[in-house]
């Protein structure tokens, strides 16, 4: 008796996706991204919105204790009118750097 020889058929369609996905795996594996900014830019960062929310809450405020009463020094104080921008201003310096130091 002759030994009967089988024969195995793949379709192309499958050996591509084979191919593909070996491939997917290679390329994924073997790819590592760098970050864009490091550690101490993103200190510097932080350091700036810190100091542009602590302008805005110096900003806030300016409630009259009576209505019928209008008082300048109130509305119209140092800290509001001179530190809060001034730490604003700084802040978005301070961010400035922190983007065009790399």
């Amino acid at each position: 008796m002759a030994k009967k020889k089988v024969a195995k058929f793949e379709s192309a369609k499958s050996k591509k996706s084979e191919k593909t996905t070996v491939q997917r795996r290679t390329t994924v594996g073997n790819a590592r991204k760098e970050l864009l900014f490091g550690r101490d830019t993103y200190i510097w960062v932080l350091a700036g919105i810190g100091l542009i929310t602590l302008g805005m809450l110096l900003m806030l405020g300016g409630n009259m204790p009576s209505p019928d009463v209008w008082d300048e020094s109130l509305i119209y104080s140092k800290r509001r009118t001179l530190i809060a921008p001034i730490l604003i201003l700084a802040g978005l310096l301070v961010e400035v750097y922190a983007i065009m130091k790399k």
